[in-house]
């Protein structure tokens, strides 16, 4: 068994596995490399098992969707150091190794990201984790490189290694006996804010997430759903109050979770205006789920026993970002905080 095992969610990504592999395989040679099939429909295992033999393969019998494969697959596993590594993204020279050696020197780290570029455009940061993710008063996630849809070049202005709220879920390297003690991803998510809610029950259980500039990824993004998609909508917001009603101190519970529910409405309300019923129909549906989850979503929160957390934005980034045009992380005039 080796330390880190390289875990690869596909679905139906035949081509970026094509693609992308030769990467994964020259540049992990210290760690296990496994691609689990969330029950792809084109031909993808068999493209698996004809070029790359040598990568283990686990075969499910549907879609699990993100957290719900991830779980069943990890669950298959047996590692000191998990790696969630997306099926579009091109690994580097030596970036497995800064990242373990992190989290071997500080073993109260239990989540970890790289930094993540895009790969067309590899001087500036990649949307779903830049250079670490954190999140605003009022749960609105970003990254030190994005806010909202801007994105920032890099010129090493993050190299710095530091605490974050979140890591991506396009590379997150996750300590093995923490994803157990937490019992994974929340898989009623399916997918999107998955990764953010895991790392936020890591906080409240009292572990760090860090991020290592010093391993760099070239990420696609974008692979599975288009940006502008009704059923992505819906998942966002859904799980989104879903991960602030879980997590969210009893201090603060009320007041945030009221106050969101009015901004998705103004948030659909926009999109109806702009002709985007599908987009508006989506936010309602989440709406509705939301609430049909509240008792299981009840008995989630006290198993986690929220608590104030620290990397949390003391600000308004929808007002610092749209009124006052402050469009860079290094522009917000916040503090980062215990919340």
């Amino acid at each position: 068994m080796k330390k880190t095992a390289v875990v690869i969610l596909n679905w139906n990504g035949r081509s970026m596995l094509e693609r992308f592999m030769p990467s994964v395989i020259a540049n992990s040679q210290n760690a296990d490399i496994i691609v689990a099939d969330n029950g792809s429909t084109d031909d993808s295992v068999s493209f698996m098992q004809q070029h790359f033999p040598q990568v283990r393969l686990l075969l499910f019998d549907r879609n699990y969707g993100f957290a719900g494969g991830y779980n069943k697959a990890l669950a298959q596993v047996e590692a000191d150091y998990y790696v969630l590594l997306n099926s579009d993204v091109e690994c580097t020279p030596g970036w497995i190794e800064p990242v373990v050696d992190m989290m071997e020197a500080q073993p109260d780290i239990a989540v970890a990201q790289p930094k993540l570029l895009m790969y067309d455009k590899k001087d500036t940061f990649e949307y779903a984790g830049g250079a670490g993710g954190f999140i605003d008063n009022f749960g609105y996630p970003f990254c030190r490189g994005r806010l909202f849809n801007t994105l920032e070049q890099d010129h090493g202005q993050y190299d710095d290694p530091c605490d974050i709220f979140w890591a991506t879920g396009a590379a997150m390297f996750v300590r093995a006996t923490v994803w157990k003690q937490l019992g994974g991803l929340d898989a009623d998510f399916f997918a999107h804010m998955e990764e953010i809610d895991f790392c936020w029950r890591v906080h409240n259980a009292g572990h760090r997430v860090a991020y290592c500039p010093q391993s760099v990824l070239y990420h696609v993004g974008g692979g599975t759903l288009p940006k502008s998609n009704p059923f992505k909508t819906q998942l966002n917001f859904r799980n989104n109050l879903s991960m602030l009603y879980k997590n969210l101190p009893r201090n603060r519970h009320f007041r945030v979770l009221f106050l969101r529910m009015l901004l998705d409405d103004v948030a659909a309300l926009k999109f109806l205006l702009e002709g985007h019923s599908g987009e508006y129909k989506a936010v309602r549906k989440a709406h509705d789920e939301y609430a049909a989850w509240m008792p299981e979503l009840r008995r989630k929160r006290e198993t986690i026993n929220p608590k104030a957390v620290p990397c949390v934005y003391q600000g308004w980034l929808l007002i610092e970002y749209y009124l006052l045009g402050r469009r860079t992380f290094s522009a917000l005039r916040g503090r980062f905080s215990r919340q």
